[in-house]
């Protein structure tokens, strides 16, 4: 196993962090005996870093993570990343209730690496105005949480800004081959680690959908180079940055965790070559050109008059149309772009064809046809019950906060 230096506090981490979100399952419940040979499995090999939230696994992540490592006597050996769900905690004292109460759930009197989950820039404006610093900076003075960061699901325009709103230690991005411009992407984990952030880096493979449904086109040039699979060449082009400290992934088959083991002993920064960062490159582009939309996210469109996140409406709908084509992508989709975690909406449904875009866009997309077209057949009834309700929900959930 190789290992990174977490820059907040010079702890040893390996680079390989396993993520206990999507453990086996019998009958709606973690199935213990398969995870637990799974956890010893990573443990054994070297793995130090585990990351969960409240929220996972229909709440029973925490206290699976806290009886193991209780009963196994293994709490010393590993770093517990989890998360404050701030939707649920409209008060600082509800912040501290929910600490107190995760502290109970893991079985521990601290937590190694605590975040602000699930963050955006609304979301963080709306976070000021319930104490989070306040809260977060008591939480470290007491040895309660030793250190403090954030997971990100916003803009690369709000990354920046929330980095530098307080002395973060680290933050959790999601970043792969085909994220480079969406969300924190590249030009924010340049930024996370230029500002002294350990990077903590989730959905290297997408939920595992970029070793899974690869489009024929990609799949060829993958197969160029077959010593590795396309999931171990994913990892690999994610590990090549030096600016990432630890990669989190499931691990929920023991294939899987046998071939991302086998890697993590050899993983480190710049261990591709040119050709083979063009390789990656090639399929990313082969991606991208698989989509319904050609729009390399260069962002010149924005901002728009009435609000709409045209990269990101784009990229979520290439996404469902090319990976997946499912009701939670979509689900998710309508939360965060629309709204419903900062109060402020950019879905299609939004675009009034001003057609101020228009002469943006370096390839000359329809951008406001497409976004009608987004907004019939992606968004639909949901999207503007969404679009109507999103801001109403927000504003009624953060109700009873300081002003």
């Amino acid at each position: 196993m190789q290992y990174r230096t977490m820059p907040g506090d010079n702890r040893r981490l390996s680079i390989l962090g396993f993520g206990v979100m999507r453990l086996p399952t019998r009958a709606g419940r973690i199935d213990r005996k398969q995870s637990d040979f799974m956890l010893t499995r990573a443990l054994d090999s070297g793995v130090n870093y585990l990351d969960t939230a409240y929220p996972y696994m229909a709440g029973q992540s925490e206290p699976y993570i806290g009886r193991f490592l209780e009963e196994n006597g293994r709490r010393k050996e590993v770093a517990i990343a989890t998360k404050l769900p701030h939707w649920q905690t409209r008060t600082r004292k509800e912040m501290e209730k929910m600490l107190e109460n995760q502290l109970k759930r893991l079985r521990s009197n601290y937590i190694d690496y605590y975040l602000v989950h699930n963050l955006t820039g609304g979301s963080w404006d709306s976070l000021t105005n319930r104490e989070i610093l306040e809260f977060l900076d008591v939480a470290k003075q007491s040895g309660k949480v030793l250190q403090t960061g954030f997971s990100w699901h916003g803009t690369p325009e709000d990354f920046s800004r929330v980095v530098d709103a307080r002395d973060w230690d680290f933050c959790q991005i999601q970043y792969n081959l085909l994220d480079e411009r969406r969300q924190a992407g590249t030009a924010g984990l340049k930024y996370a680690a230029e500002k002294g952030l350990g990077v903590v880096i989730m959905e290297p493979l997408r939920g595992g959908k970029l070793a899974a449904k690869i489009p024929e086109k990609a799949m060829k040039i993958w197969k160029e180079r077959p010593e590795k699979s396309p999931a171990a060449w994913a990892l690999s082009w994610v590990w090549n940055h030096p600016e990432v400290t630890v990669l989190l992934s499931g691990l929920s088959k023991k294939s899987h965790m046998d071939e991302t083991l086998a890697l993590a002993g050899e993983a480190e920064p710049g261990m591709l070559g040119e050709d083979e960062v063009k390789l990656v490159e090639r399929v990313r582009d082969a991606y991208k050109a698989a989509g319904a939309v050609g729009c390399t996210g260069c962002r010149y469109c924005l901002p728009c008059p009435f609000g709409v996140s045209i990269p990101e409406v784009f990229d979520w709908y290439n996404e469902w149309k090319t990976i997946r084509h499912t009701l939670p992508q979509k689900l998710f989709y309508l939360s965060t772009v629309g709204g419903v975690m900062s109060g402020n909406s950019g879905l299609a449904s939004k675009c009034t064809s001003c057609g101020v875009c228009l002469g943006k866009c370096p390839q000359s997309l329809p951008i406001p046809d497409l976004m009608k077209t987004i907004s019939k057949e992606y968004e639909g009834g949901l999207g503007k019950a969404v679009d109507r309700f999103g801001a109403l929900f927000y504003k009624n959930r953060n109700r009873g906060t300081r002003k």
